[in-house]
């Protein structure tokens, strides 16, 4: 049967609808790419190092219990272990190489007009010729301090035996003059405290006295006169004196210092608590 064209024309348009049609239930059926990109496998983190291995302590070496000394010194402490400051706000005056029969009374009257109490620190063999002195120094309230026997620099680095013979020999002189009197304190000629005589000095019941201020008035440079001097110790003491401080001078063969005192100890004494330690 023959088709005429209009129904050709039908049969054609049907068969282009049916061939769409299945190429897009094709289409439909391939899988599509994933809207996000692909996450990244998480990262673990990294496994924990052994731990270290504890290493034994190490002991000091020189250096290092120099820098100690030095830290304690810095904190309070002197040559030694020695004494440097009186531990409070108080000031302490202290006197060495005395008893001496002609400045020792004028210092000592000074005081007691000024109701001072001071520290004084006696050569053996001076109190063996002036026990009389050591007497007026304990009935003025004064502290008592061993400068040993013959005022020997190097003491403190002779034998122990040597160091205690000699601390015993200048504490057997004191007590001879004045029997009751209480002997505090030792310092060491020239201030050569060492560890040795720090101990055998606190074995014997002494604690050992260092200074925080030193005006050199043992000190007598050529062409200075005496009222440099005096002008020179007065100036050092008045700037160097701190709350605490103690302060170092001599009253065996020195004039001029006690001269200097009759000028500081008013001047401290409206500034500090003076004490005698």
């Amino acid at each position: 049967m023959r088709l005429s064209r209009s129904n050709k024309l039908v049969l054609f348009g049907v068969a282009l609808l049916m061939v769409g049609l299945a190429g897009r239930a094709a289409a439909d059926e391939t899988p599509s790419a994933p809207s996000h990109p692909q996450a990244k496998p998480a990262i673990s983190a990294p496994p924990t190092p052994p731990a270290k291995p504890v290493k034994p302590p190490v002991k000091p070496t020189e250096a290092a219990k120099q820098k100690v000394v030095t830290i304690s010194a810095r904190q309070g402490r002197g040559p030694g272990g020695s004494r440097l400051t009186t531990g409070s706000k108080a000031v302490a005056l202290t006197f060495d190489d005395g008893p001496d029969p002609a400045q020792t009374p004028k210092i000592l009257q000074l005081l007691a007009q000024q109701h001072v109490h001071a520290t004084f620190c006696l050569v053996g063999q001076n109190v063996a010729k002036h026990p009389e002195l050591v007497r007026q120094i304990v009935a003025g309230g004064h502290t008592l301090c061993n400068h040993t026997w013959s005022h020997d620099l190097k003491l403190g680095k002779k034998p122990a035996a040597k160091i205690k013979a000699d601390l015993a020999r200048t504490n057997a002189a004191i007590r001879a003059a004045a029997p009751n009197a209480k002997i505090r304190y030792f310092r060491a000629p020239g201030g050569n405290f060492t560890p040795a005589v720090v101990a055998i000095a606190k074995q014997m019941g002494m604690g050992s006295l260092y200074w925080k201020v030193d005006p050199r008035d043992w000190d007598h440079p050529e062409g200075e006169t005496h009222a440099q001097h005096r002008a020179r110790v007065i100036a050092k003491v008045e700037h160097s004196t701190h709350p605490g401080a103690i302060v170092l001078s001599h009253d065996y063969a020195q004039p001029d210092t006690i001269a200097a005192y009759r000028t500081l100890v008013p001047w401290l004494k409206k500034r500090y608590k003076l004490i005698g330690l």
